[in-house]
């Protein structure tokens, strides 16, 4: 199971590395003015988010749910794992947050962005908070 735990947090690294990227190309994007950058930006985007967030935040769920299956003998027995019930929800926002980055991609393949890049500034600050409350749901379990 720590094979499992190990990849696990691999893959989730690589999710929250182009959770963290995608929305900065948003801004400078946004930004751009001229065709080469705006093309380039699309590009950029399109890899992003269809090459490394998506199959790793796929593999990411993946890993987790078979961590849960392990460990739901433990999970139902014990009445202190409410530190997972809100992790799975935090989880469960990043997802929609992941499909917003997904609305802005195609949005920008379409040349339909109405955002400003101070927009996509803000955008960009919210899974630094979803991951800290991962973290500390995680090692310290305050719950």
């Amino acid at each position: 199971m720590l094979w499992v735990k190990a990849f696990h947090v691999i893959f989730m690294i690589s999710w929250f590395a182009g959770l963290f990227y995608l929305p900065r190309l948003f801004v400078y994007h946004a930004s751009s003015s001229d065709e080469i950058s705006n093309e380039r930006f699309k590009v950029m985007e399109r890899k992003l988010f269809y090459g490394i967030m998506t199959p790793a935040a796929v593999v990411t769920i993946i890993l987790g749910f078979w961590m849960i299956y392990d460990y739901a003998w433990r999970w139902l027995a014990e009445s202190s794992m409410l530190w997972l019930d809100i992790k799975l929800a935090i989880v469960g926002l990043l997802l929609i947050y992941h499909f917003y980055c997904w609305k802005f991609v195609k949005l920008f393949k379409d040349d339909k962005n109405n955002h400003s890049h101070v927009y996509y500034r803000w955008f960009n600050e919210i899974p630094v908070f979803m991951l800290m409350g991962i973290i500390i749901l995680v090692i310290v379990k305050p719950i």
